[in-house]
Parts: C-alpha cells; structure tokens; sequence
C-alpha cells in the first residue's frame, strides 16, 4: 500500500463558516415558510435542518506529529499529515486498528470519552463523530516500548532474564494501517521473536569457545559487556521484521539484564569463587617478586649468606607471611642462624 498525502484540503475554517451560514439559512427558509403559510417551503427548511449537520463530519483539525488515514466506502483516499484545519468529504472515515491498543509505552493517542457525545441527537452528531475521528488519529511522535521481561536461554543454555526499551515512530500510515492487521501488537511480538533470536547468540558473561559474530572465529562477546554491539544488533533485527508495517526503529536499549532466580544463587557462586582464584593468583605473583626480589638483595649486599636449605626455608616463610589471609606472628630468634 502507497501512501497518498493530502495537502489540498486546508479549508476547514471556510468550509466551516459556510456550513454555518447554509444551517442558518435553513432556519431563516423555515420561519420564512412558516409567516408565508407555505408548506412545500416549510419542508424543505425542516428537510435541511434535518440533513443540514451532515457538512460538519468533513471537518477535521490535526495538531503537529498526528496524522490521519481517511477511506471513502472501504477504498483508501489518503493521509492528512501535516497540522491545521481540513475539510474532507463528510462521508470519509478514519481508520486506525491500534487505536484502542494499550501497550506499556508512551505516546498513546489518547481516545477516552469519545462517546460521551454519542447519543444527544442529531444536533451534537458532528461533534460525537469529530471525537471518534479524534481516537482514531495516529501519532507520528517518537514513543518507547517498554517490553516486559523475557527468560531465555544463552548461548550456553543458562536462563536469563532480560528487557528491553524500543524508540520508534511510524513513518508511513498505509502500511501501518492497511499491511498488519495492529502495528502496535505487530511491533511487539517482533520485538520478543528479535530479543530471542540475538540472545541466544551470547553468553550472558565472557565464555571461552564461543562466536558470537558468526565469522567462525571465538571472541570476547557477552550480554554483560558488549551490552552496546547487542542493542544495535537487536535494533537491525527489529528494524528488518517491522520495515514492512511502516515503522522505523530508531533505537534499542537493554533495560534489564540478570541470571534467572533459579541459578542466580549458583552463578553468584561461580563469580565469587572466580574472583577469589584471579586475586589469589595476584597475590601469589606479588609473593614470588618480592621473595625474588628479597634474595637479589642479600646476594648483592653479601650481608649473609644462606644454602640451599635456609633459602629454601626463607622462601616459604616469605610466601606464608605474604599469602597468609592473617597478621604473621613473629617470632625472633635470639640464638645462633644455624
């Protein structure tokens, strides 16, 4: 579907003044039949008084960054895009299937109250119909989709939860209204099938063996720490799916990130074992420096001289004070070294 924008019909205030102007003659042919005792001249003043509010439906106002699709007896006519006063054929309706759809989102086009107006007669018709039109407006603005938490598996099969908030508009109506069947549900079930489908191309932290580019070779890829490579990576996939229905993503953020509560517990002690080894390791690279460094010293001061046997009691003394997760405790000799 192509869309078809309306730029010709900014008319509305005269349209209007004229509509007025034709209601309040039919008053005036009224009375006037009414002191010439004419009855075909009655009727015809009460026939336009009846038909008369017709003209009004074709009013319609438009405020920035809100569009509306018009169809004429199911055939699609064209889009009003740009803010002011239109006047269209009376007979034209709006359409828009997401109008009553509520995601957890911003920018919802608000149309409560529309039938507030619905039932007073054929005096407030043209108003009830100008707030059913009002509902039916679709908003150009940027909104953000909050998609609720999603558990799925990563690359190494570990549950996560995981949420993501989408920035998007649309772009074309047409194809929103007339090519999904809801282009907000639409976007929202694509945005769960993309969150899948790059998910589980991570690990939720750095993994050994594991390609996440898909060129074969192992990299440094994760969830945690490539949190941008995968946003932009489930922004393109999103974009891909909903390019179709009119919409354009403008940007994809990861909201929420954790392990699943079920081996949250476990992985926190796979992390802390993890940091426990790597600062170990640290602290006994610092020890075997420093007793290095220790030895160096005394051989080239010439301050004592040790064997094999005292050096080697040297350095595991050294490492003990120096690995220990405690205060040593000294203990001076007063004796002779040997």
């Amino acid at each position: 579907m192509k869309e078809i924008i309306l730029n010709n019909k900014k008319n509305g205030m005269a349209m209007l003044l004229l509509c007025i102007v034709l209601y309040l003659a039919g008053i005036g042919v009224t009375v006037l039949g009414t002191i010439m005792r004419s009855d075909i001249i009655i009727a015809i003043g009460i026939l336009w008084l009846c038909i008369g509010w017709v003209p009004f439906l074709g009013l319609r106002i438009l405020k920035p960054q809100e569009a509306l699709v018009l169809t004429l007896f199911g055939k699609y006519v064209g889009t009003l895009k740009d803010a002011g006063f239109y006047y269209v054929n009376p007979f034209c309706g709006a359409v828009n299937p997401a109008a009553k759809t509520k995601l957890n989102q911003s920018g919802d086009v608000d149309n409560g109250g529309k039938n507030v107006l619905a039932a007073l007669g054929n005096a407030n018709a043209a108003a009830a119909m100008a707030a059913e039109s009002a509902g039916k407006k679709i908003s150009m603005k940027v909104m953000t989709l909050s998609n609720s938490r999603q558990k799925i598996n990563d690359c190494l099969g570990n549950p996560i939860e995981i949420g993501i908030a989408v920035t998007w508009r649309v772009v074309d109506t047409a194809k929103a209204v007339f090519d999904v069947d809801n282009y907000k549900e639409y976007l929202s079930l694509q945005c769960d099938s993309a969150l899948r489908n790059i998910v589980r191309l991570y690990p939720y932290d750095v993994a050994p063996n594991v390609d996440t580019t898909g060129d074969g070779v192992a990299d440094e890829g994760s969830l945690r720490g490539s949190s941008e490579v995968v946003a932009q990576r489930i922004r393109d996939e999103i974009q891909s799916k909903v390019a179709d229905a009119g919409l354009e993503i403008i940007e994809a953020r990861i909201t929420y990130l954790a392990y699943a509560p079920e081996i949250a517990a476990v992985m926190l002690q796979r992390q802390q074992a993890s940091a426990i080894i790597d600062a170990r390791k640290m602290i006994v690279d610092g020890a075997v420096g420093m007793v290095e460094m220790a030895l160096n010293r005394l051989n080239e001061s010439e301050l004592v001289e040790l064997d094999e046997e005292r050096k080697a009691a040297m350095v595991s003394n050294l490492l003990v004070v120096l690995c220990a997760n405690h205060d040593a405790q000294p203990i001076v000799n007063s004796g002779s070294l040997y």
